[in-house]
């Protein structure tokens, strides 16, 4: 470096700052608007000049030094302070001070824009959290709800596909007898089939006529029967079994059909009913029957039903102002197998086994309709006392190992009959199912129910009872693994 400069070097040195220090500098990021104004203005040029030549404060040494150094630094680091995209800047005024105390300055404004701008995104975000809290919080309860709804119809089609696969295996292993059932069904002699005895869809009957033999042409005694099937796959035929038995010992059969849900509520199913019995007692005669000697009887859903049909018509009897077509007197008894009384009891225990509640309630015409067809219930009415006192002898019979319907519900329904001043009786089949007693036992060839009924039946018929011990075994219809198998898989 020189130690001193002439004269004509200052003055070249003092012109060189209008060169050196004005600059304009456009930001990039910035709109072509906020670019347009200049980040360091003229003024401010002026006065960093002084920075670099001060004409009355000098030395040489000193002023060489500052003049290429401090020249360097504007050139290559210009003092402009960062701006963030977020920020909108027209101008900046540079205060008078040194070059230190300017970049510290802006190192300084552009921290707090820095901070400035972070503090308003984060409560911004913190804005955005607070006003949404109200509805992600309903989101969130609604997605739950529908995630429990897809995971309940998620359970109720699991156990729906897999009774439906138990119901075709128990199927497929009672095929045996079944097939052999279907036989006499179709073809036999003494099978009356589809009787038509109304004007709804599905009023048929079949009727099942003992052999005759010509030795004993007297009227013989009826049981009207009415099928189970949940309500919803009842159907005339499923009596077969029971028609085949029975037709060996004297007694006529009449399986009444009916129709099921979805096309018919209870209320019509109970409607069905009714004029299928009032068929049977009079018409029954024209078969070979005794119209005098009618037994009513129900399984599973059909033994709900038929006593709705009973009860109902003793109350429109003890009404002298309405007409009816039969008479609860035609009937000597009724028997209730496997049967439910009260439906809010029945409602709750089928709602963890099938159907479930609310297709339940959608069978029974809605909640409202639990009370009026449910004959616990209904009996239990002290307007009804005139209607209870015309009910025929009640006999019910029920499996301990029912669990599709338990035994309780035929055991609360008789203590509740004889409360009433009604004849009643409970017959308990111990370790039977739902099924036991109406399927695998009859295939098996060793029928205690049937056994039971006939016993009913013909009590005082010395000549009914005589044939009934002499006549040979019940052939079996079915081996006995495939029987214990389908109890075991069986949905019911």
């Amino acid at each position: 470096m020189h130690k001193s400069f002439t004269k004509p070097t200052r003055v070249y040195l003092s012109k060189m700052q209008s060169h050196i220090l004005p600059i304009s500098i456009s930001n990039p990021f910035l709109s072509n608007r906020a670019s347009s104004s200049s980040i360091i203005p003229i003024s401010a040029a002026a006065q960093a000049g002084a920075v670099f030549i001060n004409s009355d404060n000098y030395d040489g040494d000193d002023l060489a030094h500052s003049s290429i150094e401090d020249g360097k630094k504007v050139e290559t680091k210009p003092l402009l302070p960062r701006v963030s995209s977020h920020d909108s800047i027209s101008s900046t005024r540079l205060p008078s001070t040194s070059t230190g105390s300017v970049s510290f300055q802006k190192r300084r404004g552009t921290r707090t824009a820095s901070e400035s701008n972070l503090s308003d995104l984060r409560g911004g975000r913190r804005r955005f959290l607070c006003h949404n809290a109200g509805r992600t919080d309903g989101d969130t309860f609604s997605i739950t709800r529908f995630g429990s709804k897809v995971l309940g119809y998620i359970g109720s089609g699991y156990r729906v596909i897999t009774g439906f696969l138990a119901l075709q295996c128990y199927g497929i292993l009672i095929m045996p007898g079944v097939l052999q059932v279907a036989y006499y069904y179709y073809f036999s002699s003494q099978v009356r089939r589809d009787i038509v005895f109304g004007d709804q869809p599905r009023n048929k009957l079949d009727i099942y006529l003992p052999k005759n033999d010509g030795k004993n042409d007297d009227p013989k005694p009826v049981i009207a029967f009415i099928t189970g099937g949940a309500w919803v796959i009842g159907y005339k035929a499923w009596g077969s079994l029971l028609g085949l038995h029975l037709s060996g010992t004297d007694v006529i059969v009449a399986c009444i059909d009916y129709r099921n849900f979805p096309k018919a509520t209870i209320s019509d199913m109970v409607e069905d009913a009714s004029r299928g019995i009032s068929f049977v007692c009079n018409n029954i005669s024209e078969y070979g029957g005794d119209p005098n000697r009618i037994y009513l009887m129900g399984q599973s859903a059909g033994a709900h039903i038929a006593a709705c049909a009973l009860v109902d018509q003793a109350i429109k009897e003890s009404d002298v102002t309405q007409s009816t077509t039969w008479s609860v007197s035609q009937i000597k008894a009724y028997f209730g197998l496997s049967g439910g009384y009260n439906l809010f009891n029945l409602a709750d225990h089928l709602n963890t086994r099938g159907p479930y509640k609310s297709i339940f309630l959608s069978i029974m015409g809605g909640e409202e309709s639990l009370s009026r067809y449910s004959p616990e219930i209904v009996v239990q009415d002290p307007k009804n006392k005139n209607a209870v006192s015309l009910l025929p002898p009640v006999i019910l019979f029920h499996g301990t190992a029912d669990y599709s319907i338990p035994a309780d519900s035929s055991k609360t329904f008789v203590d509740t009959l004889q409360r009433l001043g009604v004849k009643a009786d409970l017959m308990l089949y111990k370790g039977k199912t739902h099924t036991d007693v109406f399927v695998q036992d009859p295939m098996r060839g060793d029928d205690k129910l049937f056994d039971d009924l006939v016993a009913i039946v013909h009590a005082g018929d010395e000549e009914a009872r005589r044939k009934q011990v002499n006549a040979p075994p019940r052939r079996r219809l079915v081996p006995e693994f495939m029987l214990k198998l389908a109890a075991k898989i069986s949905p019911f």
